[in-house]
Order: C-alpha cells, then sequence, then structure tokens
C-alpha cells in the first residue's frame, strides 16, 4: 500500500540568483497535523508563477521516496529533507514508471486525479543546487506528477494512497513525459495520449502539435510540442553573395535594394512574409554589421527586394542610403521566418505602420500575382504622405484583385495631402478603425509595425473575440522576453536596450545577434549564449536552461553551435537552443 509521507508548503518568496531576483515557492517545507487541501493548492501553499505552475491541473505536485532514493546515489549526497524536490507530497510508492495519467486516488478525505508530469524548470535546479537538475528529471524518467483536486478534503501524514480509479490507455507518467520531451514521437502513441480526458489542456495542445507534425507530408525537423516547426529549411547555409542591381527611394526614409545572384544561378522563392539578414561592412577594419530586413517585393527565383528605413541614429540604413551603390555585392541569408501568409480561402487582412509595411507588402503581390478571389484588406498608418512608402505600389497591387480593400490613415498629414484621396481618414489605426469598416472576423489579420501599434491591435482583436491562432505579427527588433519568475529590479531597468557586456574585450569568435543589430566577441566568462545574450541586455526567453523545454530555440542564421550539455531533443535543424549552447567559430543568431 502506497503512502502520503510527508506534506509540504511553502509560499513564493524572493531568492538571489546570479545578479538577479527569483521569486518562487519551490522551497517546501514538511507541516505536521492535518491540512486542508482545496481545488488550487493546499492551506498554507502557493506558486511564484502561475504561468508555468499551480492551477486546477497542477494543485498538487508529488514526488517519490524511490526517486529520493535514486538522486542520493545518482548525485552523491545525503542532505535532503521532504520537499527537497519542490513536491507537496512526499510519498511511498507510485512510481513514475506504473502510475498512469489520469489514475484516481484517495488520501485522507479528498480525492485526486493524475494529470501531468513535473513541468521542466530551472527553479528546480536553484532549490537543488544542481544546475542541471531539470533535464536530468527528464533524463532518468523521474520527473514527479501533478494531482487535480476531485474532491477537497483533509490530508495528513501517515496517510494511506487508496487507488479507486484507472486512466484511460494506461499510459504512465514516465512514458507521456518521455512522448514530449525525449526523441521519438509515434503518431500511435500520441494518439492514445490525446484519447485521455485527464490529460491537462497544456499537454494536450503540445500532442496535438506534434500529432500534426508527425502526419505532416512536408520535411520538417525539431519538436513541435514544444517550440513552433520553422517550415522548410532555409535554401543556403549562411551567407551568399547578391548584387544590387536597383536602388529605389520609396519615400523620404525609405530606401530600397533589389538584389540578384552574382553567380547567376536562381535564387529560391522566399515565402511571402519572410526576411533576409544582410552582412553589411561600413569599415574595413570594425566587426560587420548584421540587419534582418523583410522582404518586400514579390516572391521570385531571380531577385529579392527589401525595403529600410534610415533612422536618425540608425548605422545600417545610413551607410545603406548613402553609401551602397548599384553594382555592390552584400552577403545575404536565406530567406527565413514564420509569419508568412496562410494558403487556404479565408479572408486575409494586412495590417501595418510605416515601414512595418515590407513583410506584409510582400503578402499583397504574392495574391495580386495569382489574381487571389479572397476578401483582402489593405490598412496602413503613416504620419503624412511623403513618409508614406509604396502607396501607388498598394494601389495598383489592390486593383488586380476581385475582392481588394484599402484604408489609408494619416496621423499628421501636410497640407497638401489630400484627404479621400490621399489617405482617407485622420488618426492612426486601431481596433475601432476595425470595427467601424466592419473588417471580417473569420479573417487572418497579419500585423507589423511599432511595438505598441502591434500590442494594442493584438489585444484588440483578442478582446474582439479573434482566435488566436488567427492573429500573426512580426517584430524587426527581437521578441518580448520570457524569463520565468525573474522579478524586475530598480537597479537594472526591464527595457535597456542592447549593450556590449560589461568588463574588458574578449578575444573569441564573433556572435551577431541579426534583430538586436550588436556584434560582441565570445568569452570564457559566458557559460552559454544564452549568458552572453542576457549579459547584453538582448531579450531572451527561456525556461529550464538545460536543453529541454525548447523555449529558448532561435534562429541560427550563420556558423556552428556546440553542445554542453547535450539537448535531451535536438532543435530543428536550422535552429539553436542558446540555453546550452557556445560557439564553434562566428556565429549570427536570429535574436
Amino acid at each position: 500500500m502506497a503512502r502520503l509521507l510527508s506534506v509540504n508548503v511553502g509560499l513564493p518568496r524572493d531568492i538571489p540568483w546570479q545578479g538577479k531576483t527569483v521569486h518562487t515557492a519551490v522551497w517546501k517545507s514538511p507541516v505536521q497535523g492535518p491540512r486542508a487541501v482545496r481545488r488550487l493548492n493546499i492551506d498554507g501553499d502557493g506558486q511564484g508563477d502561475l504561468a508555468g505552475h499551480g492551477g486546477e491541473h497542477r494543485a498538487v505536485l508529488v514526488y517519490q521516496l524511490g526517486s529520493y532514493r535514486f538522486w542520493q546515489a545518482e548525485l552523491g549526497r545525503d542532505d535532503f529533507s521532504y520537499g527537497q524536490f519542490g513536491e507537496n507530497f512526499t510519498v511511498d510508492g507510485l512510481p513514475d514508471g506504473e502510475v498512469c495519467i489520469g489514475d484516481r486516488y484517495r488520501i485522507g478525505s479528498a480525492l485526486f486525479e493524475v494529470t501531468q508530469p513535473r513541468v521542466t524548470c530551472y527553479r528546480v535546479g536553484l532549490r537543488m543546487n544542481e544546475p542541471q537538475m531539470a533535464a536530468l528529471l527528464v533524463a532518468r524518467g523521474r520527473p514527479g506528477f501533478y494531482l487535480r483536486v476531485l474532491e477537497e478534503g483533509q490530508v495528513e501524514a501517515g496517510d494511506e494512497i487508496v487507488q479507486v480509479g484507472i486512466g484511460a490507455e494506461r499510459i504512465t507518467v514516465a512514458e507521456i513525459d518521455a512522448l514530449l520531451y525525449r526523441p521519438g514521437h509515434p503518431s500511435s502513441l500520441i494518439e492514445r495520449a490525446l484519447r485521455i480526458p485527464a490529460l491537462s489542456a497544456g499537454w494536450r495542445a503540445s500532442f496535438q502539435a506534434l500529432l500534426a507534425q508527425e502526419q505532416s507530408s512536408s520535411a520538417t525537423t525539431g519538436n513541435a510540442g514544444l517550440a513552433p516547426v520553422s517550415g522548410p529549411p532555409p535554401a543556403w547555409a549562411g551567407f551568399r553573395p547578391l548584387r544590387v542591381s536597383r536602388k529605389i527611394r520609396e519615400s523620404g526614409g525609405v530606401i530600397s535594394l533589389a538584389l540578384e545572384p552574382v553567380d547567376e544561378q536562381p535564387l529560391t522563392a522566399a515565402l511571402p512574409g519572410q526576411f533576409v539578414v544582410l552582412r553589411l561592412r561600413p569599415a574595413p577594419v570594425a566587426p560587420a554589421l548584421m540587419r534582418s530586413y523583410s522582404l518586400s517585393g514579390e516572391p521570385s527565383d531571380r531577385n529579392y527586394r527589401v525595403s529600410v528605413k534610415r533612422e536618425p541614429h540608425g548605422v545600417a540604413g545610413t551607410y545603406i542610403d548613402e553609401a551602397v551603390q548599384i553594382g555592390d555585392v552584400l552577403d545575404v541569408s536565406a530567406p527565413r521566418g514564420n509569419f508568412t501568409l496562410r494558403l487556404d480561402d479565408s479572408p486575409v487582412v494586412l495590417l501595418s505602420a510605416g515601414v512595418g509595411a515590407t513583410p506584409v507588402l510582400s503578402m499583397l503581390h504574392a495574391l495580386a500575382a495569382e489574381a487571389s478571389p479572397r476578401d483582402v484588406w489593405w490598412l496602413h498608418g503613416a504620419r503624412r504622405g511623403r513618409e508614406h512608402p509604396f502607396a501607388q505600389e498598394t494601389r495598383t497591387l489592390l486593383e488586380a484583385l476581385a475582392h481588394g480593400h484599402r484604408h489609408i490613415r494619416y496621423s499628421a498629414p501636410d497640407p497638401e495631402d489630400r484627404p479621400g484621396v490621399d489617405f482617407d481618414a485622420y488618426g492612426r489605426l486601431d481596433i475601432g478603425v476595425l470595427r467601424d469598416l466592419d473588417v471580417p472576423r473569420n479573417a487572418d489579420f497579419f500585423i507589423c509595425g511599432p511595438s505598441a501599434f502591434m500590442s494594442n491591435l493584438t489585444a484588440g482583436l483578442a478582446a474582439w473575440g479573434i482566435a488566436e491562432d488567427r492573429i500573426h505579427t512580426e517584430r524587426f527588433g527581437a521578441g518580448p522576453s520570457n524569463n520565468p519568475g525573474i522579478v524586475a529590479s530598480p537597479q537594472r531597468p526591464p527595457h535597456l536596450p542592447p549593450h556590449l557586456p560589461p568588463g574588458p574585450s574578449a578575444a573569441g569568435p564573433m556572435v551577431s545577434f541579426a534583430r538586436s543589430g550588436l556584434s560582441v566577441p565570445w568569452g570564457p566568462a559566458f557559460q552559454s549564449l544564452l549568458e552572453l545574450a542576457e549579459a547584453c541586455d538582448i531579450p531572451t526567453r527561456w525556461s529550464c536552461r538545460t536543453g529541454v523545454c525548447h523555449s529558448c530555440e532561435t534562429g541560427l542564421v550563420a556558423g556552428k553551435v556546440a553542445y554542453r550539455p547535450e539537448p535531451i531533443d535536438p532543435p530543428a535543424g536550422v535552429n539553436v537552443l542558446i540555453c546550452c549552447s557556445q560557439p564553434l567559430g562566428d556565429v549570427v543568431i536570429d535574436l
């Protein structure tokens, strides 16, 4: 008979870690006597990060005495106490290799249901003083599991654990954990997992993505259950020399470059909405500049067009505007990116502001080239006519569509800008404009422009009832950070611009962060590309920091990396897990 050895609780607290502050409740301590178990947790317990922990399906975390003994031998330690692994229930019995998702247990007067394995998280490593712990739990098949509270009641150390129900499909916690995190994702087992009613929504969504990947006819790599599949791999690795065949001024501050092959070998037509990385060399002795630019022309295997806005203090834009000439040869990456036009019959709404028009303009070109019968809306915001690029070009493209619609807003028009001719209304684009225009709500919405513009429209569309998978955004700079549990510090503002790391310059390979526009030499002070990015205040996304969860998966534009430790399941072939990788020579990262 399995038995409850200890009930452990803990409230969130702030813990110093690597110069940061982590808000976490992973420190749990045993309590004496009976405790009430509620729908969301145990009395006296809490979770510091409700996005990754807690909630109805993750109310109580269970870990086993057998795993305690395993880790004591594996790690050569004898300093463990109950609650050591952040669990609420320390139990004798219920091994991960025998307990199944959906199994039900009576403990004391409460009734529980097994819903999912433990979520991989760096904070268990913080608690254990073992940075690789999140990966080790998965690699050794000993994650522990969560319970949902079906009937609230009282529990106490010493209670017997009585199984009162058997989960559908009889898939164990260890099998479910390996199915998501480890290599090999057989469709038959995923389909069985999806038939388990008790499986939590997050894991269900991951398995649905994996199943779609397994059943897809296209050759994709990586783990779709953990990171979005990036579509077909780039047509070439690193950079290819392309010649500037034309240079066009689109507006007061926007310049387009048409790029064609030097060797006359065909290019690979980009997907509408993709971008390329340019390697620019304004000065022979200075590090090259890496910049990401969306392709703005019709997808073609003959040439690419990029359109660049010259910012007041922008080094790359100034160089392109003043120094790059027709006939010059630039190093260009293959097209990449997931912000691409969906190939179906639903309406399309292309929303942009300023130079954010470039990727959605490529989509408009593609729709016009095929004379698409789809309902297509072009909604654009600019300050004034002289800052409105592609005005005539978009008008011509929309005229080629049977169901094209256009609405232009100027926020500060010049006296010569003509209402009803050059633009349709004063002001900025927002959700109210879309409502007034009666834009179809069953459309795919593609949004590109300044961060505030995209954030406001995304929130407005969600509030309007638009499904999340219908809202697509593209950022020219690095995306938003996702660093679970990290507390903002008054001494370190959360939105510092990217910069060189503190201390003397290193002499290692050059690491270029293409979206952030920063190139930094690698040095021995850093254990991973993630640590280097953090030292430069480049926005990053991560959770496990040990090569398990793939939150940090990022495009690798050029170069090679080594992994220490090796990831549990490799990323897509064109990507890199920055949390556990180091550069082997110069690298360019889409970050």
